[in-house]
């Protein structure tokens, strides 16, 4: 990868996010014999400023449902999310189409990539959809390519592609509207290990470069190494939290599980 960065958020504002007392349930099961699911029970976290920061927790822990409330993806059942001094769970559906396009990133674990589309038409189709300029859109589009070391395979489709190839070229498409917060939920899930590192470090680099705030889903304690603090949620609450400062693999997944043994 290109080691000279280019300028993917020009906006001055430090990224945050607030969430206060968000609560998600979902109802499962036939009509005879349908009960709620409490994913999320009362979930209170704040993040100021640029960084890295990885959300863990058992299955079930309420994980990537908090990232999709995040997102704009789902609707909370009560309580208030705000990212970047907007009210996300205020939002109408048209807005909100707006905000995960214009205001924010979304990666997910499996690319989203259009088989018929080359990696560059992939990254400029949100583009497409807003009806931006095409030559700065293109231009930007390039660039994020031939940062992410694909600049020679801009005109592959992605079958002609490796799973960590793919994965960089849906964090270009995230990126393309110089988002100043990126979502990322299990985005190493689908790699193997080394290009799983690779993507983690990838990721730490654009949030310390380019004062990214981004936050990502993940189970593997050897890419929450990466992140500068883990959040940990159990059934459905915010256990607590902790600095990955000075701490190995082996190390940061202790202390993630003895928060998700405490009851807070």
């Amino acid at each position: 990868m290109s080691t000279d960065p280019i300028e993917l958020n020009p906006s001055t504002r430090a990224p945050r996010l607030r969430v206060r007392g968000v609560q998600k349930r979902f109802t499962i099961g036939s009509s005879s014999a349908r009960h709620d699911v409490h994913a999320l029970r009362g979930v209170d976290l704040e993040i100021d400023g640029p960084g890295f920061f990885a959300v863990m927790g058992a299955s079930g822990s309420g994980k990537s449902t908090l990232l999709h409330l995040l997102a704009g993806l789902d609707r909370v059942d009560a309580g208030e999310i705000e990212v970047q001094e907007q009210r996300v769970d205020a939002m109408s559906e048209s807005q909100l189409t707006q905000y995960r396009r214009r205001s924010i990133g979304i990666v997910f674990q499996q690319f989203n990539l259009l088989s018929a589309m080359s990696a560059l038409e992939n990254v400029l189709l949100p583009s497409e959809l807003d009806n931006a300029p095409r030559d700065a859109m293109r231009a930007r589009a390039t660039a994020l390519l031939e940062q992410f070391g694909l600049a020679e395979r801009m005109q592959h489709r992605p079958d002609a592609l490796s799973g960590g190839e793919q994965q960089r070229v849906a964090i270009a498409r995230a990126l393309l509207f110089s988002p100043p917060v990126l979502f990322a939920d299990e985005p190493t899930g689908s790699l193997d290990s080394e290009h799983g590192q690779r993507l983690a470090q990838l990721l730490r680099t654009l949030a310390e470069e380019q004062r990214t705030l981004i936050l990502m889903v993940t189970h593997e304690a050897s890419i929450a190494m990466h992140c500068e603090r883990v959040f940990v949620l159990r059934d459905g609450v915010l256990a607590g939290s902790f600095a990955t400062k000075g701490l190995d693999a082996g190390e940061l997944a202790l202390r993630a599980q003895e928060l998700s043994r405490t009851t807070k």
